[in-house]
């Protein structure tokens, strides 16, 4: 075979055979790495003998206990009940968000019943022995190895046979017959598909620290997270002690549910009730409204605030944290077609307490609800909560789901919740929590002013 040089994005994994300055997949600068790949063409014709033998999936047959517990409710709720054996699992986050804690107190939970090896290529064993020993997670089976070498970890995994390895992490393993730098997009595939081979045929449980980018994405190529049987991202605000894991992939489960976690100084801590702990804290001045938002089959409470002010400026001025920009934009050109609000010469600003990242749109009506609150400046009552997607003729559609969000606010007190008409259709409502339905958006704007 013939050997030629590409040169191929750390980020994107896009591919030239010549050296340029700006990635045209990314548009990300000086991330072209130049990696010797092999250009010969292989015969395609031959017929390869293989020893395996095809069945059919009535022959097959596999353990009950396919899953085990890792110990920790949260991190089962999101693998879909449990570890599955044989399942390569990928863990991504920012730096210092708390991934290497979380694998650490997944080893003192499995640890008691499991082999474990864990494999660190960014730290030393004493390192490793140290922060569990600050994390009281310090287990005396743990098999620790400090090595980048992927043949070497590989002899390992076969000596001493253990039931779950952590790769810490994907980007500073090494293979020495592939020539380019330890983190290259060649060097990630093959060492990721090395690992791969060995979980699936010695029915290994596998985690994988990935890092990211500087956009939030997993570094490397695409076909990383292809290859894995589940991918989970560890979220949050570093300054802040809530830190949530959600699975964007999972062959095992769903990838709607989330884990919610407080750092502490001894490691995460479980949060059974985040609903609390965002609402801690809350004020009851204008301004601010409550939502129910579903993230998997569990309905989380979360506060809007919106800060509604006459702008210094020719042009408003328009933020948001923890909602989506463009939507915000799209609710208050409603606001003032639908409403008859002018809010042209107000700036206008939303944030979700507690660093929650909302993507749905059931929280359409908490956002209106805040920014008309916000303007009139007319405190909304403590004890409502408001759910419901806005269209642009200003009606309200319906929401998923809507006799779980309804079990969720009865059960942390509050007393009324605004919906729309619509989806009251067959809904059996908690006793004592009196729904209001509306169809429209101008008279979400009439309950708040005559309150």
């Amino acid at each position: 075979m013939k050997a030629k040089a590409m040169y191929i994005c750390n980020e994107c994994g896009y591919q030239t055979p010549k050296w340029i300055g700006k990635c045209p997949g990314c548009n990300g600068w000086n991330t072209l790495i130049e990696t010797v790949v092999d250009d010969g063409k292989q015969n395609l014709g031959t017929v390869k003998k293989s020893s395996r033998q095809v069945k059919k999936i009535s022959e097959i047959t596999y353990d009950n206990e396919i899953r085990c517990k890792t110990g920790m409710g949260e991190l089962d709720r999101v693998l879909g009940g449990g570890l599955v054996k044989g399942s390569l699992i990928l863990v991504g986050g920012d730096p210092g968000i708390g991934k290497s804690t979380l694998l650490l107190q997944i080893c003192e939970n499995i640890g008691k019943t499991k082999k474990i090896l864990y494999v660190s290529g960014e730290e030393s064993e004493k390192q490793i022995k140290v922060r569990a020993q600050r994390l009281g997670t310090v287990n005396a089976d743990l098999y620790l190895i400090s090595e980048n070498d992927v043949e070497i970890i590989l002899e390992c995994i076969n000596n001493i046979n253990p039931d779950i390895v952590i790769i810490d992490s994907i980007q500073t393993m090494h293979i020495d017959s592939i020539a380019s730098a330890s983190g290259s997009v060649p060097q990630v595939r093959e060492a990721t598909n090395a690992f791969m081979r060995v979980a699936k045929n010695e029915n290994i449980s596998m985690f994988i620290v990935g890092h990211v980018t500087k956009d939030g994405a997993l570094a490397g190529p695409r076909v990383l997270e292809h290859m894995v049987d589940c991918v989970l991202y560890f979220e949050g605000d570093k300054q802040s002690s809530f830190r949530i894991l959600r699975a964007v992939k999972n062959r095992f489960g769903s990838t709607n549910e989330i884990g919610v976690f407080s750092m502490t100084d001894k490691g995460l801590v479980e949060v059974e009730n985040p609903s609390a702990m965002l609402l801690e804290g809350r004020c009851d001045s204008s301004g601010s409204s409550i939502v129910c938002t579903m993230e998997g089959s569990r309905g989380v409470l979360a506060e809007i605030q919106a800060l509604v002010t006459p702008t210094g400026f020719g042009n408003p001025r328009r933020m948001a944290d923890g909602v989506d920009f463009n939507r915000v934009i799209l609710m208050l050109a409603v606001l003032e077609k639908r409403c008859r609000l002018s809010l042209s010469n107000y700036d206008v600003y939303i944030n979700v307490a507690g660093g929650l990242r909302i993507d749905e749109t059931a929280v359409d009506l908490g956002i209106c609800a805040s920014v008309i609150s916000g303007l009139c400046d007319s405190p909304i009552p403590s004890d409502m909560v408001f759910m419901g997607e806005v269209g642009l003729g200003g009606e309200l559609r319906s929401v998923s789901q809507l006799e779980k969000r309804l079990s969720e606010i009865s059960k942390l007190g509050f007393k009324t919740a605004v919906v729309p008409k619509m989806s009251l259709r067959n809904v059996n409502i908690p006793v004592g929590l009196n729904v209001i339905g509306v169809s429209a958006l101008w008279e979400v704007s009439k309950i708040i002013r005559n309150k």
